[in-house]
């Protein structure tokens, strides 16, 4: 199966229901298994990352009125554009996020802390080239990371039930280290809903020291999925 399949998609694969929110894989067959969701709030539905799929817009209905679109890496311009024409919304990403700009042909918005009232927005630029922005829905105790943390088999070793990426074990996003959610979605992979808190204070804990392990098992897959990542 290809890392990232770019053609159209046969159908998304809902893959975390809750209530006010969802997420769905538009191509579940790929190695990537790239997310994306759906979050209820007072304003309406925000979409994050998404991806096109024949039955996908049915689902968000079934939430309510779109009220936003938003990126939340420079490498998840996605289908961002399409949404935000569809529902006639702009799309969100911070002012200093490179890229996303020169991929989207929309009306944007670029904010500085927070696009939408409901959402506390952490930034995370660990690495030049490297830049998402990890959202909180503090009503609904969903975190949502795009990159740094996953739960395929190229992000975690052992028994984790959710992984850093490689690169982000040498330098974890410790900006997470107080948060206790009740779900993480992610953005390569389904999310976590079960002791999501406990999954994410093991994953920062064990970040260094299951470095070697992660090199040796994961190295190739995550160079592999860096330079697909890069394609717009």
């Amino acid at each position: 199966m290809p890392l990232f399949e770019r053609g159209e998609s046969d159908g998304a694969k809902i893959t975390v229901e809750f209530e006010g929110g969802l997420s769905w894989m538009a191509h579940p067959e790929e190695d990537g298994q790239r997310s994306s969701h759906a979050i209820r709030t007072a304003d309406g539905v925000w979409l994050l990352d998404p991806i096109d799929a024949p039955n996908v817009e049915e689902r968000i209905a079934s939430l309510g009125d779109v009220a936003g679109v938003a990126v939340l890496s420079c490498y998840h311009a996605r289908d961002a554009e399409a949404f935000a024409r569809r529902h006639d919304v702009p799309v969100s990403y911070p002012t200093w996020m490179s890229r996303i700009g020169d991929l989207v042909d929309a009306p944007t918005d670029q904010y500085t802390f927070s696009p939408a009232g409901e959402f506390r927005v952490l930034t995370c630029r660990p690495f030049p080239g490297w830049e998402e922005v990890f959202w909180y829905h503090g009503p609904s105790g969903t975190l949502v990371v795009p990159d740094s943390l996953g739960t395929i088999d190229s992000f975690c070793v052992g028994d984790e039930r959710l992984g850093l990426e490689l690169l982000r074990r040498l330098q974890p996003p410790t900006q997470l280290a107080g948060l206790d959610p009740e779900r993480i979605l992610v953005g390569h992979g389904p999310g976590v809903t079960d002791h999501a808190g406990s999954a994410l204070r093991e994953a920062l804990d064990g970040a260094r020291w299951t470095f070697p392990a992660a090199l040796r098992e994961n190295g190739v897959q995550s160079a592999r999925s860096i330079f697909a990542a890069m394609r717009p």
